[in-house]
């Protein structure tokens, strides 16, 4: 499906088939509960964990601020790149992502798996939970940290604490839209579809160029 803006277009696909032999394991008694990928749940809070740590240790073991940024952005990167294309696909069984057509036009693509019952059995609800919760948790102590170093005039910190607002606040969007906002496209579509034919129908706009 695809829902086309006035600058970007939104598209829902199915999720390609790479962890589709998940649904021939064994089944488990408790299986909402089951770890079912505890490397992607590790290394979901991993990185964005380290990073606030990093930033709240680093002066007191070293007084390089070089090398603690640095540090930190590695860090980061290295979490926005695994939870945008690793952690989100294999816990909760989502992906976004976005390109720029060969118009110039922005594509944002959001991509699930089909709500079958095999399928959702991939997606453990413990693994789930996991996932929100530092997907959302991390971004909002990045904010609490901008301001405090604000406020606190560490003008030199606030470039590291904005790109982790950035990054991490980027991802927490993404996932949203992937998750809100996939369930109202049809309806958006559809209300938005008749009321073009309504309006051009009115205006009279429906002539032949």
């Amino acid at each position: 499906m695809l829902q086309q803006d006035s600058n970007d277009d939104t598209e829902d696909v199915a999720l390609f088939d790479a962890e589709e032999e998940t649904t021939n394991r064994p089944k488990k008694s408790k299986i909402r509960y089951e770890a079912k990928h505890p490397v992607a749940s590790f290394f979901h809070l991993f990185f964005r964990v380290s990073a606030i740590i990093v930033y709240l240790l680093c002066e007191l073991f070293s007084s390089s601020f070089i090398a603690c940024m640095v540090t930190i952005i590695l860090l980061l990167s290295c979490d926005f790149w695994a939870v945008k294309n690793v952690t989100g696909r294999l816990m909760v069984g989502l992906r976004w992502w976005n390109h720029i057509d060969e118009d110039g036009k922005s594509h944002w693509v959001f991509e699930s798996r089909k709500a079958s019952s095999q399928e959702s059995k991939t997606v453990s609800e413990a693994e789930s939970r996991i996932f929100w919760l530092g997907l959302i948790a991390c971004p909002v102590l990045w904010v609490v940290f901008a301001f405090s170093a604000l406020f606190s005039f560490r003008v030199k910190w606030l470039a590291v604490v904005i790109m982790g607002v950035v990054l991490q606040g980027a991802n927490l969007y993404g996932y949203i839209r992937c998750k809100v906002g996939s369930r109202k496209n049809l309806t958006s579509m559809a209300t938005s579809y008749l009321g073009k034919q309504f309006l051009r129908q009115t205006t009279g706009d429906d002539q032949p160029s």
